[in-house]
């Protein structure tokens, strides 16, 4: 067993017996050092977004002082969900190392599936122009970072 997904393994097991959330473990790894770990804590936060993917992420930025983990590859328990896919891309993780798939994480009752179908369209544009104002505010900002 490789010896990163083995602490993902550990960290779901944690997350678990906590009562955390669902058997999602994550580890951040930097030229052979972990950087950033995390489990799923959506049930302990009452928060949607706290996969175990995310919070490693979040944990990694902590760890390194940046946003931007180039050069890092992540370990995760299960395929990364539509969300925790944009994470890992904005944060410009390099590999993603994955144990169970989507149809693993459909079998034990997760809804991840859905997700990877087209979405009913829920959004409407409101207030554009007004929002148009903050952007070329942002943009006549000197020296601002674009991520």
């Amino acid at each position: 067993m490789d010896k990163f997904m083995k602490i993902a393994i550990s960290e779901a097991r944690k997350g678990i017996s906590a009562g955390h959330g669902g058997p999602f473990g994550c580890v951040i790894v930097k030229d052979g050092k972990i950087v950033g770990k995390g489990h799923n804590e959506v049930v302990k936060r009452n928060d949607p977004t706290c996969h175990g993917e995310v919070m490693a992420i979040r944990d990694a930025c902590k760890n390194i002082g940046s946003f931007d983990l180039s050069g890092c590859d992540l370990y995760t328990t299960a395929e990364p969900c539509p969300m925790c896919a944009g994470a890992i891309m904005w944060a410009n993780i390099k590999k993603v190392w994955y144990g169970c798939n989507i149809a693993d994480t459909d079998s034990i009752g997760f809804r991840d599936k859905q997700f990877y179908e087209a979405p009913e369209d829920i959004s409407e544009e409101l207030d554009r122009e007004e929002c148009l104002e903050v952007f070329k505010e942002y943009k006549n900002i000197k020296g601002k970072q674009h991520y």
